[in-house]
């Protein structure tokens, strides 16, 4: 299955207590929190149904501008951010974009390699922390 370039982890909180936890951990680790948007929110006030679904979007400039330099195009896809999302059964999600991927999609050089691994394994700490569960995709 084609995952897009996108991970996905299983989390045993609520998508509020999820992205909660989230932000928690991303600013202990010294990452700002840009934005935190709850989507399901925006589609009550103009009278839609949305299941739980919050985005949190943050990161650091020291890991995200080389990247820019590299190619500025990458900057549509900086911050990072991480969706937390319940599926039709109740379970919760927390789904981001790996840095890799970004890479590819930008077609990032040598030169922000160690960026972009730091970038991911960040990434991927600070949302399992989160979330308190193993990848599934």
């Amino acid at each position: 299955m084609d995952d897009h370039g996108m991970e996905t982890v299983a989390s045993g909180w609520s998508v509020g207590e999820t992205i909660d936890r989230l932000q928690a951990v991303v600013t202990g680790a010294g990452l700002r929190v840009f934005a935190r948007i709850d989507h399901a929110g925006g589609a009550a006030e103009v009278g839609m149904e949305l299941r739980p679904t919050e985005l949190l979007i943050f990161g650091n400039p020291r890991g995200g501008t080389p990247l820019m330099q590299d190619r500025q195009t990458s900057g549509i896809d900086l911050p990072v951010k991480a969706l937390a999302w319940e599926d039709e059964g109740g379970k919760v999600w927390l789904t981001y974009n790996r840095a890799s991927w970004v890479a590819e999609r930008h077609g990032l050089g040598g030169e922000s390699k160690a960026a972009v691994e730091a970038v991911e394994a960040g990434l991927a700490q600070v949302v399992r922390t989160a979330a308190g569960s193993a990848a599934v995709g």
